[in-house]
């Protein structure tokens, strides 16, 4: 005769497992209420015999009720009432946390999952192995009692994958489109200290990888920032340098005409510029966030997001710069040009820079090179974007174009076609008008197309009918993540 384990499998009946189980229990109650051997060896045949007489193969719940019914019949209720707290400490062993093995072994850099879950992590720092840590009796919370026992023992057979179980426990987002524009015009606040708006460009970068920073270490995934945020700075630096300029020649006695000091004025402005990007590209490179990783950046640039003329030829600078300095690349420990894994570099293709008598074309030649050596930057096409991206209210060909995440997933359309409200508070919301940067992600779950196809057998009605169920068990998990997050700032 067989029974069922809790694994699935099946394992020969062994009577001797009920005669110790019980005698545990007899143990712990005083010599006047205990069973007697007996009495043990009749509860223990009659539980053989019901198994016997079930007509199917009985689990190991099956068994442990049926000793529980046997001890009672017999009046012995204070042994089965130790026998029922047994069965509960048992089962709270089985449900507790079992993420000391996985803790341990990342301690001591032998978790192969942990090496290979993120080549943007080294598990071998401590910063890393901190978070992992964290991550284990996140997953270990998250599995055992925040989520629905259909979405885990499904993500477990992997029907489906619930992404960043080790960030679900807190009321954490994941990707950013970071609203720069609002924190670097009207001033935020990092770490307790207000930041004001910066007064040149150089400033302005280096306050927007301190904002990278911040963001980074408050949620999961990447973040995009747009280069159109950091373009007024320009022209706040030009001012800066022409004051500076003019100063310099009166301290020195000299005249010189509008031209000349037109073009130092740009030369030492051209300087600035690369000062910065190289300030972001560097620091974006090097920073160490709260979670062990460098910021996972992606960085926009589109023209016509410029608000003139003017600010498009000082933007047009700051992309030029940018690509240069990607395709020159960053060196390594050994002095050698190699290619940064972050920030990613998205470039949007429009009118202006297209076609070869366009005034922007040069930009567009300087991407292609420097994606033929970096394999960045990416590319996004204005026209079909607003064909496509529609928010309420919008036609096709006059949708939005905007930046995506670095793993390429777009925020959905405005469906408020209002900006929510303003449920932000932004200091540069504009009523009327979509939102897009200072919005986020919920995180994802993916379904296993391979296997619902495989359970089809060859059957598309059958395959549909899976994927379908499939489907809802993703939007379940969905949901899941979404009433997690809710009411977090």
């Amino acid at each position: 005769m067989k029974i069922i384990k809790r694994s699935g499998s099946e394992v020969t009946f062994d009577i001797n497992k009920i005669v110790n189980a019980i005698k545990g229990a007899n143990g712990d109650v005083v010599p006047e209420e205990r069973l007697t051997e007996d009495q043990i060896a009749l509860a223990a045949h009659s539980v053989e015999w019901l198994c016997s007489r079930s007509g199917h193969t009985v689990s190991v719940e099956e068994v442990q009720d049926m000793v529980e019914n046997q001890i009672m019949a017999q009046g012995r209720y204070s042994v089965a009432r130790k026998y029922i707290i047994y069965r509960y400490n048992q089962t709270l062993k089985r449900q507790s946390n079992t993420t000391d093995d996985k803790i341990l072994s990342l301690i001591e850099c032998n978790n192969e999952e942990a090496k290979q879950e993120n080549s943007n992590k080294n598990p071998t720092v401590n910063s890393v192995q901190r978070d992992y840590m964290a991550g284990e009796v996140s997953k270990d919370i998250t599995m055992r009692l925040l989520l629905p026992a259909d979405v885990v023992e499904a993500h477990n057979e992997g029907i489906i994958h619930f992404h960043d179980s080790d960030y679900f426990a807190q009321h954490m987002h994941n990707c950013d489109l970071v609203n720069l524009e609002d924190m670097l015009q009207n001033g935020t606040v990092i770490s307790g200290t207000l930041i004001e708006r910066p007064h040149s460009f150089s400033t302005a970068c280096n306050i927007a990888t301190q904002i990278i920073a911040q963001v980074a270490s408050c949620q999961y995934g990447g973040q995009s920032i747009s280069l159109t945020h950091l373009a007024p700075f320009v022209e706040v630096s030009r001012q800066k340098i022409r004051r500076q300029v003019l100063q310099e020649i009166n301290a020195l006695g000299l005249e010189a005409n509008a031209d000349r000091i037109t073009e130092v004025v740009e030369g030492r402005l051209r300087d600035e510029i690369r000062r910065g990007v190289q300030t972001i590209q560097y620091q974006v490179v090097t920073l160490m966030t709260t979670n062990g990783q460098a910021p996972f950046v992606t960085v926009f640039m589109y023209l016509n997001e410029a608000r003139s003329e003017a600010e498009k030829r000082d933007l047009a600078m700051i992309i030029e710069e940018t690509l240069a300095q990607r395709y020159e690349g960053v060196k390594n420990e050994e002095g050698v040009w190699i290619t940064p894994a972050f920030p990613k570099l998205i470039y949007v293709l429009e009118e202006d820079n297209v076609t070869e008598d366009s005034p922007y074309f040069y930009l567009t030649k300087m991407a292609a090179k420097c994606t033929a050596k970096r394999m960045v930057p990416d590319y996004i096409s204005e026209k079909k974007m607003r064909e496509l991206k529609l928010s309420k209210g919008e036609t096709e060909g006059n949708g939005d174009c905007y930046t995506c995440m670095g793993c390429r997933s777009f925020l959905t359309p405005d469906r408020s076609g209002n900006g929510y409200d303003n449920v932000a508070n932004a200091g540069n919301y504009e009523p009327g008008k979509p939102k897009y940067y200072g919005r986020f992600n919920q995180g994802v779950v993916t379904i296993s197309l391979p296997d619902v196809a495989l359970s089809s057998y060859g059957d598309m009605n059958k395959f549909w009918q899976i994927f379908d169920e499939r489907l809802e068990l993703c939007y379940k998990s969905l949901m899941c993540r979404h009433n997690r997050l809710k009411g977090t700032l």
